[in-house]
């Protein structure tokens, strides 16, 4: 059975079942929600009308009273963002991607991921108990290599699945979706793709590197947050119509999670229309970046990466810790890194470009963190 044959199936049975679930807007007196002390809906206690109130507030999951038609808005216009059927908001990145990667990855099917992958995504998969190939950061050879085993050990029905991230948080690199892609493509894999740190800042519009890449039809799922460039909270996936609907009803991360409150979507709205604008501001952290590398460079300071996360590795932990409280001191809030955040041996800092740094901020930022390396060797 193909996925998109299983995903209906799954829920033509829920439905002949009596059992499919569908968003419906608040009705009626509230004997659903969880707001037990009423200040959700109390204009008393909010100095607002009630309607105003409960745009305040979620008080309940999607799926009971949570659900508003803010939210409708909001996926609506994510989906046209992306060029996608459809979106879904969720509470966060992480449940984003534990929600995705447990509901429509099976414990019969086969994924691969990049060794270097967010936690949010090894513990999703984790979830889904699938069979997993972990490969070599970046290596599609290694990729390929597990591809092909899958084939041979079991070319049957089961599903196969790959997994990255566009933009690697701490590495600063980007995966190369276009052959990553192809070759899925090639065994028959599904791609799924956390947009992370990518999002709003690639492309003509800023709907990330997928997009930017024209590779939205051939991606099965993207997972996107709103608390990094976008600066406003939740997230969302996008992809199928049908695999929205799946969410619905079978992922746990959503149907038992508590909604965003109402007000927090028109705060999307409101960031949709200014990132999306926001063409000048793409340029200046594209630019800042570029600057930052350029002057760590000169003060012969290698980096990882080439755009706006700047991880510089000083292998031991304390090696980093010290660096990093050095420029702390001085007025740098940069910050070391870790393991289990990074591999053992690799701490590091790292630091965020963003597009308001003005240049001469950047060169200061530069000589201050050669200087503290130098004194931390």
């Amino acid at each position: 059975m193909s996925l998109h044959g299983r995903w209906s199936a799954l829920l033509d049975r829920l439905r002949s079942e009596g059992r499919v679930r569908e968003l419906s807007l608040p009705r009626g007196i509230d004997f659903s929600s969880n707001d037990y002390l009423g200040y959700g809906a109390s204009s008393a206690s909010s100095g607002t009308d009630s309607a105003n109130a409960s745009l305040r507030s979620g008080m309940a999951s999607r799926l009971l009273r949570g659900h508003q038609a803010i939210w409708e808005e909001v996926e609506s216009a994510l989906a046209r963002w992306h060029g996608a059927e459809a979106a879904l908001v969720m509470t966060s990145g992480y449940a984003a991607n534990e929600g995705l990667l447990s509901t429509a990855i099976e414990p019969h099917d086969w994924v691969a991921s990049d060794a270097f992958n967010h936690a949010s995504i090894i513990d999703g998969l984790r979830l889904a108990g699938a069979e997993r190939f972990v490969y070599r950061h970046l290596d599609l050879n290694h990729l390929e290599a597990g591809l092909q085993a899958a084939m041979k050990t079991s070319p049957g029905p089961r599903q196969r699945f790959v997994v990255t991230e566009s933009l690697f948080g701490m590495d600063g690199d980007t995966a190369p979706l276009d052959e990553l892609v192809r070759l899925a493509e090639r065994y028959g894999a599904w791609v799924i793709v956390d947009e992370a740190h990518s999002t709003g800042c690639f492309g003509r519009e800023g709907a990330g590197v997928i997009d930017a890449a024209g590779l939205r039809a051939r991606i099965l799922a993207s997972v996107h947050t709103g608390g990094k460039a976008l600066g406003v909270a939740g997230a969302y996936i996008c992809g199928s119509a049908l695999l929205k609907n799946l969410l619905i009803n079978r992922c746990r991360h959503f149907m038992f999670t508590t909604a965003l409150p109402g007000a927090v979507g028109a705060w999307w709205l409101d960031t949709l229309r200014r990132v999306q604008a926001d063409h000048a501001g793409r340029q200046s952290l594209h630019e800042a970046a570029a600057i930052f590398r350029s002057e760590l460079a000169r003060h012969g300071i290698p980096a990882l990466g080439s755009h706006y996360i700047v991880p510089v590795v000083r292998g031991e932990d304390r090696r980093a810790v010290q660096a990093a409280n050095r420029l702390q001191q001085e007025g740098w809030d940069i910050r070391a890194i870790r393991p289990p955040s990074v591999p053992p041996g690799s701490a590091r800092l790292r630091i965020s470009i963003h597009a308001d740094h003005p240049q001469v901020t950047l060169a200061a930022a530069a000589a201050a963190v050669a200087e503290a390396i130098k004194d931390s060797n």
